[in-house]
């Protein structure tokens, strides 16, 4: 499904991994990825009532520093009460970083958790890492880098075969509005309307429903999103030129509460996400990303994985709060257990 188009240039890319599916853009059949044995996606905590901040005695001293560098906006839909709260009893604390001061002399931090963008960060947080090899950075800015770009982030991935009709993204992915939009092109003339450097995707009926993979870690969590439409070889012969779609995956375009087809609906078999999750933490070097696929229309267990987001909105993940607090808990014990060791 994937092809490439940036600066004029069209690349292709193929991969045949060990777990027996076959990127064909990236098309993988779900009932070969069964993995030799999972890790599971961890405790779920179901809430059935808002959350309420009670008065709780920490049942353990601080074990753990976090320091954060996050944009505003990103700050506001991560660290909820919630989270800063569950994380306090299990000793695990959220320090924000000062970006007007050194990053070395500021912590000490057994965590850095950031979501920056620009070079002079990056170079920052890359020295940083050479001096503080102790620290654990979520996750390295050379791996985060890498699926900025559309166009890197699917080589390896995918053969390119595009059809007439086409999905049209910007290459860069900069976290501005723009860097998200979308348009379907009836055809190759209709390009000429779109200013590049642009990513092209085979566009896919998939009865309109998209599924985002979330991956905290080893633990994966599934959400529906109302997507795009199908579209009829009537329509495409009928229509030409180009059509902007709106912004299809906000937590707003649930579509657990509507009535749709069980074939349409039903996630992803779990062995083969925990594989293609497992796979793709290798591949790209992150443990905080998400994974947008769909289901081809009339298939059972033909998926397209379509985008792929370093540290997304986990606020519309789940139990998000109760994942993360794991995801550091366990990070913590495992330094312990290293330093025992030594």
């Amino acid at each position: 499904m994937f092809g490439t188009l940036a600066s004029g240039e069209l690349e292709t890319a193929r991969l045949r991994r060990d777990l027996g599916f076959s990127c064909g853009g990236i098309r993988m059949e779900g009932e070969n990825m069964v993995p030799q044995g999972g890790d599971g996606e961890g405790e779920q905590v179901n809430e059935t009532v808002p959350f309420q901040i009670q008065q709780h005695p920490f049942e353990q001293t601080q074990k753990l520093v976090v320091g954060y560098a996050l944009t505003p906006k990103k700050k506001k839909s991560f660290l909820q009460p919630k989270l800063e709260v569950l994380a306090r009893r299990k000793g695990i604390c959220f320090v924000p970083i000062d970006l007007n001061r050194p990053l070395s002399e500021q912590g000490p931090f057994d965590i850095v958790l950031h979501k920056l963008l620009g070079k002079e960060w990056q170079d920052v947080i890359e020295d940083y890492q050479k001096k503080h090899q102790e620290v654990t950075v979520l996750d390295p800015p050379g791996a985060i880098q890498r699926i900025h770009n559309r166009q890197s982030m699917l080589q390896g991935l995918a053969d390119l075969n595009l059809s007439d009709c086409s999905v049209a993204k910007p290459l860069w992915i900069d976290g501005t509005a723009k860097s998200h939009q979308l348009f379907l092109a009836y055809d190759r003339r209709s390009l000429a309307e779109l200013d590049p450097p642009l990513v092209l995707q085979e566009f896919v009926n998939h009865g309109g429903v998209m599924f985002k993979v979330f991956v905290v870690g080893d633990t994966i969590k599934v959400v529906r999103r109302f997507s795009l439409p199908n579209i009829s070889n009537c329509e495409k012969a009928k229509v030409d030129g180009v059509f902007q779609f709106p912004r299809v995956s906000s937590a707003a375009a649930s579509v657990d509460n509507a009535d749709l087809d069980p074939s349409v609906a039903e996630l992803p078999p779990k062995p083969f996400l925990e594989a293609l999750a497992k796979e793709l933490r290798i591949l790209l070097g992150l443990r905080l990303f998400n994974i947008d696929m769909i289901r081809e229309h009339g298939s059972k267990n033909v998926f397209y994985v379509i985008d792929i987001n370093y540290f997304p909105g986990y606020a519309k993940m789940p139990d998000y709060e109760q994942v993360f607090v794991d995801f550091f808990h366990d990070m913590a014990q495992a330094k312990q257990k290293k330093r025992h060791c030594k």
